[in-house]
């Protein structure tokens, strides 16, 4: 069982930088798998990237690579995205994901491959 909550959401103007945080509690494996995806009104969950609990690789949608950054403090249980040169388009609310099932790589990029979920955190993005 493992427990998400993330944090640091807000309202940032057209190019300021945010930092998200996910905090997670219960078991993690180091071939796990920490995801952050978001979802805008009346969108679809989109996934934004991915992190190996163990080794620390990332992956990024092309929409947010080179702005974004995934990182993780794995004695505080924590990962991180953050993210810079915001645009309008990146208004949201970002989840935190993970599952503790061997997953391949690159990660899964669908929200029904992952089983443990935050409640989400509002980004709005103001031009």
């Amino acid at each position: 069982q493992v427990q998400l909550v993330e944090s640091g959401g807000g309202l940032v103007q057209v190019g300021d930088s945010l930092r998200l945080s996910c905090a997670a509690s219960g078991r993690l494996f180091s071939t796990n798998h920490m995801v952050w995806f978001r979802q805008a009104p009346g969108m679809e969950r989109e996934f934004v990237a991915a992190l190996v609990w163990g080794g620390g690789m990332t992956f990024y949608a092309d929409s947010v690579k080179g702005r974004f950054t995934m990182s993780r403090d794995n004695a505080k249980n924590t990962v991180y995205l953050q993210m810079n040169s915001l645009k309008p388009e990146d208004t949201a609310v970002y989840y935190c994901a993970a599952d503790t099932k061997s997953m391949p790589w690159p990660p899964a990029k669908t929200p029904g491959d992952y089983e443990y979920w935050g409640q989400g955190t509002q980004v709005t993005v103001s031009s």
